[in-house]
Order: C-alpha cells, then structure tokens, then sequence
C-alpha cells in the first residue's frame, strides 16, 4: 500500500512538472507572439495619432524578452533583426527637428535608411554639406518613407519628421523662406509626394523652391544625359575603383573586374533614369561598368541580365557597390547578403566569375556627390531670391515673330507647375494677327485652370479664365497619359508674365512664367 502510495505521488508531481513547463513554454510564445503583433502594427506606411505609443508598447515588449524569446519572434514583417540587428550607433545622427530656427529654411528630404551608421554618414553627410554652404539658412530634415521613421523611433527613440510634418513644423516656426533639396535620385514617386504636399501649405511662405534631385532632369530616352549624370557616373566609379586598390579603370578592366552599381529600381516613368546612366557609362567609355536594380525595372536592369551581360563581356571578378544614397537594407542585404535571392549569391551561383567583392558604401559619403547637392541648392536659392524680389524692370516693346506656329520653350518659376516632364518644357507657339498664344500640357489634371494675371483677380467674380483641353503624352518607354493643357495669351518673349493657376485644393496661387523660342 505504501508503494502504491509513493507511486502515485510521484505520477501525480511529474503531471505538475510537465504542465508547469507546457505553461511556462506558452507563456515564451505568447511573449514572443505579442511582440511580433506589435512590430506588425507599426510596420505601417502611414503615420497616424497612436503610432508613437505602438512604437514604445514594442520596444517594450521587445525588451522584457528573453534572448530565446527574441529568436524565435516572427510575423507578417517582424522578425529578431527588427530590434536586434546592430546597424551603428543612433547617438551619432541628428534628427533635425528642433524649432525656433529663423525665417529660413532648407528642407532636405530623403527616403531615409533604418541603418544608424549609414544614416549619419551619407544623410547626415550630405545635409551638413548643404549647412556649411549656407550658414545664413537653417538646414532641417524629412524622410518619405514612414516604414523607416517608425523603425528608427522604436528602436532608437530618434523622432525624424515626416514630409507632412516637417512642412507644418516649418510653417510653425514661422518660415517665410523654404527651399527643398530632396536626395533622391530622380523626378520618382518620392519627388511626386513632395510636391504633392506642398500643394497643401505653399500660401503659408512667402517663397517655396524645390531643387533637383540628383540626377537632375529624367530627359528623354536612354540616351538622354546630362552634366549631373556625367558627375555621378565619375564620381561613383572612381571611388568604387579606389576602394577596389586598383589605379585607374583601365587597370581593373585589364584584370578583368567589372563594377556592378546596384540601384533601386522603380516602376516610375523615371526609371529610364537607370538606362540614361548605362549610357552615360558608355559615353564615359566605362565598358566596365554595369548598371542593375534591386527591382529590376528598367527590365534590362534585373540581376539575371546584368550577369549575363558582364559574362557575356568577358568578365571574371566583379565587384558590386549600391547606386543608392545610403548604403542600408538594399546594400547590406538585397546586395550584399547571405540569402540565395542576394546579388552576391546569385553573381556567385551563376558559376561564372572568380571573385565577387562588395563595396557597401552609399552615395552620400562622396565629396563630389555632396557637392552636386550643394550646387542644386545654390539654384534653389537663387530661385527663391528671383522669385522675392519686387523690382521691376523697364517696360520694353514686346518680342513678335510673323504669323505661324513656332517650338517654343515654356519657363516657370516653380517644380509644381511645369510642362509634362515627357515634352521637356517645350510648347507650341501660334502667332496671329499680331496676338501671340501658347499651349502648354501639363504634369497631371490637377491644375484646374490658368489665369493671365494675378492671383487676387483670378479670384474676382467674373474673372476670364483659361479651360483646360485634353492632351495626350507619351512617355518614353511608351506609355501615355492625358493631362490637362491650356492656351495661354503670351505678352512678350523672352520676358516673365504673372500667371495664376488654381488646383483641385481650390486656392489661388501666383507664377511667373517666360516663353522663349529655340536657339
């Protein structure tokens, strides 16, 4: 009977013992199962009043984890490197985002990096650069991208602004001067968004001006470069060609190195930006050196044909770099990681090269790079200065050409208000009986109507304005588009006009505009 008795205790304290545990290990899952919830409800796009909060509720679950716990975090988006990858040192970085800065602003925009030394050696980098060059000018920051804002605030506890909130920041603090450099590489969906923003608070400063992006203009086909594409393409290479120790390009093209420079990619009309710079490298007569995006658009650009391309060349080492501002989660892992699907796997998978390098290392680091964005923002500036100024000039006759129909280029003071980025501010000039009009299509339908004249009498009852027509575009990788144009009475040639527009916001705003005809 005692036997008996001893045996059931001891079934009875090991039934005990395995519950404890199984709890103890729903417990551990369900620790690890509420924070990967969480880091999936911040892992938004959009910004909204309770993102803060979630951002602190998940690092706070994320905190109170066991290291075992952490490993075993999984969800939609959420994974360990959420919280515990190490990309640097946060502290080293500057959010940008203190108020009572002045009556000017320079507003530079960047998608932004979650990758804490990239963040404050390349955005940093270039945004320092920009200060330095005017110091008169209070340099603050937004990114587009909210996924990062959010990353960087949950883990880091760093608060970067996004467009809509560095805009009303700026009108705050009472700016009267802004100008806008972006660091994006081209006119994409991150400088539709700026302008887009724009539209909802450019009455609340006196002068507003966007910069280029880097590229500069997108131009026209593949073969279309420019002076900013040209500097990038030298720049980029020759540090790539530094960093691989080799003396010139010609002497890695002896040793059979070919330099791959990975971009984004986008499905943006903009994305013949990628193309122009293969070209551009052709110009350059860089033979060495391709051009790829992560996205693979332009189609030319995806992995697999950029590997059978510098195969096909004879190639044996490569050595692929990021054509990106930062050198964040693309480089380190759409380029440079251990996965099968990385740019450094499928090189290596592909059988035919010797060596494949990586030079993680963003655009933003480089003098000459930094020194194009400062440029850039020289001629925003300069914009901003010709749009203030309120001295008139002497009336002079009238420039007239004979009756007929003439290519004209249509100038404006403003990155918002502009001809169709496909005709590249050219217009159609008809000369008649002595009255001078030119049609204009332009970027979207979102410009309702044009008025000859001042925004204050635009808004008179009774004011004449400008209907807008039909037109259709053609991009050139051969889409189409129908946007609003309009026929505008032209005063003068050569000569700035007001011109009121008036968009789907329903408010007023005034331009100067100038009609030049061809060289």
């Amino acid at each position: 009977m005692k036997k008996r008795t001893i045996l059931m205790m001891t079934q009875v304290l090991a039934i005990a013992m395995f519950s404890g545990s199984l709890y103890a290990a729903e417990t551990e899952s369900g620790n690890a199962a509420r924070t990967a919830q969480l880091i999936d409800s911040i892992y938004v796009q959009e910004w909204n009043e309770d993102t803060y909060d979630l951002c602190a509720e998940a690092k706070a679950a994320w905190d109170a984890l066991t290291q075992e716990e952490k490993e075993s975090v999984g969800g939609e988006y959420a994974d360990p490197d959420y919280f515990g990858k190490d990309t640097g040192d946060a502290s080293k970085d500057d959010p940008l985002n203190a108020d009572g800065i002045g009556e000017n602003e320079i507003l530079v925009v960047s998608f932004g990096t979650s990758f804490n030394d990239s963040r404050a050696e390349d955005i940093k980098g270039v945004e320092d650069a920009i200060a330095a060059a005017y110091p008169d000018w209070s340099v603050r920051r937004a990114f587009t991208a909210q996924i990062i804002i959010n990353h960087i605030y949950a883990r880091d506890g760093e608060k970067i602004d996004n467009i809509a909130q560095a805009l009303e920041r700026a009108v705050q603090n009472g700016v009267k001067r802004l100008v806008i450099q972006p660091t994006h590489l081209m006119h994409g969906a991150e400088y539709d968004e700026i302008l887009a923003a724009l539209e909802t608070c450019q009455d609340q400063f006196e002068t507003v001006s966007v910069a280029e992006p880097l590229l500069g203009e997108v131009g026209a086909d593949v073969s279309d470069v420019n002076e900013d594409k040209k500097t990038v393409a030298e720049a980029v290479t020759k540090e790539a060609v530094r960093d691989a120790v080799y003396d010139s390009l010609e002497s890695a093209r002896q040793d059979g190195t070919a330099f791959v420079l990975m971009g984004h990619g986008t499905a943006h009309t903009a994305k013949v930006s990628y193309s122009q710079m293969a070209s551009q490298m052709k110009e350059l007569h860089y033979d060495n050196v391709f051009i790829g995006t992560v996205e693979g658009e332009p189609e030319e650009t995806s992995c697999e044909q950029v590997i059978e391309r510098v195969k096909d060349a004879g190639y044996r080492k490569v050595v692929l770099r990021p054509l990106m501002v930062v050198a964040g989660d693309h480089a380190n892992n759409d380029m440079a990681g251990d996965e099968p699907d990385s740019w450094k796997s499928m090189f290596t998978a592909s059988g035919a090269f010797d060596r494949i390098d990586c030079q993680v290392a963003g655009l933003g680091r480089i003098e000459a790079v930094r020194e194009l964005y400062t440029a850039h923002t020289a001629a925003a500036i300069a914009a901003a200065e010709h749009a203030d100024d309120s001295q008139t000039e002497p009336e002079t006759a009238p420039a007239m050409l004979p009756d007929g129909e003439y290519d004209v280029t249509f100038h404006t003071d403003s990155n918002m208000f502009r001809v169709n980025e496909a005709l590249h501010d050219k217009a159609r000039l008809t000369v008649k009986d002595g009255k001078m009009t030119v049609h204009i299509s332009l970027a979207s339908q979102k410009i309702l109507h044009l008025y000859p004249g001042l925004a204050r009498d635009a808004a008179k009852e009774g004011a004449a304005l400008l209907e807008p027509t039909k037109d259709e575009v053609t991009y050139s990788d051969g889409m189409t588009e129908t946007v609003n144009g309009f026929d505008v009475p032209v005063p003068a040639l050569d000569e700035e006009f007001d011109l009121a527009l008036i968009g789907t916001k329903g408010k007023w705003y005034d331009h100067k505009v100038m009609v030049s005809t061809e060289e």
